[in-house]
């Protein structure tokens, strides 16, 4: 049954304190599995690659040729697409793009007091690899997020995986990297494929980093091989906090909190409400919509192990409760719900008024839907163009300013027992 908790219990801090816990353990046995693709995969290449698709995907490819999408794969699966389909598409990476073309940042030199010129100039990876899920559903929309900034940032080369199940890799997004112009793509998926990414095989040269979502086996290669490679962040299970007033339509609220618990059953959806016969309202449309949605048994697994409702008597000290939790998605359903956004500190994505559906965010509104989970909206961020860039810091000195500042740089190096570094400097300067 859905949690239910109210701010004037005695015991409603132990309970909020529960209601925070980790949905989903470190499984030790998956890192060992882990490992053993990892060393499989570092040792026999393409054979290993070939071999692991066939046996966890369920496939039955001969060569690891057969595991490259064809140019003639990428145009059925287009034009297999509905126009409508093909305009949504068309829509989303237009609008995603335009977003994130706002967030480029720009270089900037400049000379200081003492005539030293200091700078910063950005620069794109070179090499992205984007993995895409497979497994209980496949999402064009996570491709479009994941790889738009990196067009938009300039990266060179971008390689898609995608899990073929069952022989099978899903049109759609085979369609979508069409539409983005992405032509080197694989159907491989698991940590087989973030270990081709990251270590290169005979066939699939290593990228410099490695985006997008995926089950425990991609979470625990991304970790194992962070440091060798970059990965963007480790996601956990879906999260969304509506803050709702009685004056929204509980069919609507009800709605926006099974749009999460549908992801998956470790999702979690919590409601925030000042009325508690607002709450009761909601609670009853969430079992009504139950009935009839096509994955009502994940969603009703989520709801009921995870879901919640805070009843709290003013609004304004939800803040608090908002900060703690750090929603990944954070829907603000008042009256005036910009009087919340200067208070509110940690959270992936906010979304305002009752109009602002967490889910037209996953799709069209134009931000990044990849966020941060599992309360590490405390010290992260959701994906944004700076992903893909690189920044380097520029220092030019003459020997006039070099030998103003150098002095000191010295006196340092000395401090710290550093001769070389001295000596360096002071070959420069001194006659």
């Amino acid at each position: 049954m859905v949690k239910i908790l109210n701010t004037k219990q005695f015991d409603f801090q132990l309970k909020f304190d529960n209601l925070l816990k980790k949905r989903e353990k470190d499984d030790k046995k998956i890192d060992k599995i882990v490992s053993k693709i990892i060393y499989d995969v570092r040792k026999n290449s393409d054979n290993a690659l070939l071999r692991l698709t066939n046996k966890l995907d369920k496939s039955n490819f001969k060569k690891i040729k057969d595991l490259i999408v064809k140019d003639s794969e990428f145009e059925k699966c287009f034009q297999d697409l509905s126009s409508s389909t093909k305009f949504s598409l068309n829509k989303a990476i237009s609008r995603i793009k335009a977003y994130h073309k706002k967030q480029m940042p720009k270089n900037i030199m400049y000379k200081d007091k003492e005539g030293v010129v200091l700078g910063g100039i950005w620069n794109p990876m070179e090499s992205v690899g984007l993995y895409v899920p497979g497994g209980k559903a496949a999402y064009p929309s996570s491709l479009i997020m994941n790889a738009v900034p990196a067009i938009v940032a300039g990266v060179e080369r971008i390689v898609v995986t995608v899990p073929t199940v069952n022989g099978e890799t899903n049109s759609l997004v085979l369609a979508c990297c069409k539409l983005l112009g992405i032509k080197e793509v694989y159907k491989i998926g698991g940590a087989q494929a973030i270990s081709a990414l990251a270590l290169g095989t005979k066939t699939i040269k290593k990228v410099d980093k490695i985006f997008g979502p995926g089950n425990a086996y991609v979470a625990s290669a991304k970790k194992q091989f962070f440091g060798t490679v970059g990965i963007d962040m480790i996601a956990g299970p879906s999260e969304v906090l509506v803050v709702a007033d009685s004056k929204n339509n509980p069919d609507h609220i009800a709605i926006d909190l099974l749009a999460q618990a549908e992801h998956d059953e470790l999702a979690q959806s919590i409601l925030i409400t000042d009325d508690k016969n607002f709450s009761e309202k909601v609670i009853k449309s969430i079992n009504n919509f139950l009935e009839n949605l096509n994955r009502r048994k994940i969603a009703r697994s989520s709801w009921n192990n995870f879901g919640a409702v805070i009843i709290c008597d003013d609004l304004n000290k939800s803040v608090e409760l908002i900060n703690k939790i750090a929603p990944e998605h954070l829907e603000i359903a008042v009256e005036k719900p910009k009087k919340f956004l200067k208070k509110i500190r940690n959270a992936g994505a906010i979304f305002l008024g009752r109009f602002t559906p967490e889910a037209v965010g996953d799709y069209v509104a134009g931000p990044n839907h990849v966020l941060p989970t599992d309360r590490t909206a405390r010290f992260s961020s959701g994906l944004n163009l700076l992903d893909y860039l690189k920044r380097s810091s520029v220092v030019e000195c003459n020997k006039r300013n070099l030998s103003r500042i150098g002095k000191d740089a010295i006196n340092l190096a000395y401090e710290e027992g550093l001769q070389a570094h001295a000596l360096s400097i002071e070959c420069r300067i001194i006659k």
